[in-house]
């Protein structure tokens, strides 16, 4: 079973004109509602870039497209896979149509950790990676290891 993120509604905006949600709108509702609440739980999310320079940064994705959504219908964002290594996270979503229980998506991202005052790559403090380590122990049997597309480029 997938950990849920959030759910999120598909509003009229969204929507382009072949009557569906626009391609682009897949990928701001995976960014906003599933990697800014992975983020802002490991403590690295908006409030970690305000108060200590410190943020992520996605360098590579991978979107499916498996069922198109319509407006008024109602999305779950759930993880089904997380894992890190001293600079990297590497996680994949999927988007569920609610009102029939099926899949729309699916997100694979790799992120770096950024130092955003000098704009480089940088390790994870002990902290963060204690946060890490204890959320994959607690949520690991959720996650589904099938076609994974990044993690050959985790340094375990």
């Amino acid at each position: 079973m997938a950990l849920n993120l959030s759910s999120q509604k598909i509003i009229k905006d969204w929507i382009d004109y072949n009557g569906h949600m626009n391609v682009a709108y897949y990928l701001l509702i995976f960014d906003r509602y599933g990697a800014d609440k992975l983020n802002t739980i490991f403590k690295m999310g908006e409030e970690s870039a305000k108060t200590t320079g410190m943020s992520t940064m996605i360098v590579e994705n991978n979107i499916a497209y498996r069922q198109e959504l319509k407006v008024d219908e109602e999305v779950d964002i759930n993880l089904i896979y997380f894992n890190h290594d001293k600079k990297r996270l590497h996680y994949k979503f999927e988007m569920i149509n609610k009102g029939n229980n099926t899949l729309s998506a699916t997100f694979e991202a790799l992120a770096l950790y950024i130092n955003l005052k000098n704009r480089k790559v940088s390790e994870f403090e002990q902290e963060k990676i204690l946060i890490m380590q204890n959320f994959i122990r607690e949520n690991k049997q959720n996650f589904n290891q099938e076609d994974l597309k990044y993690s050959s480029k985790l340094k375990l």
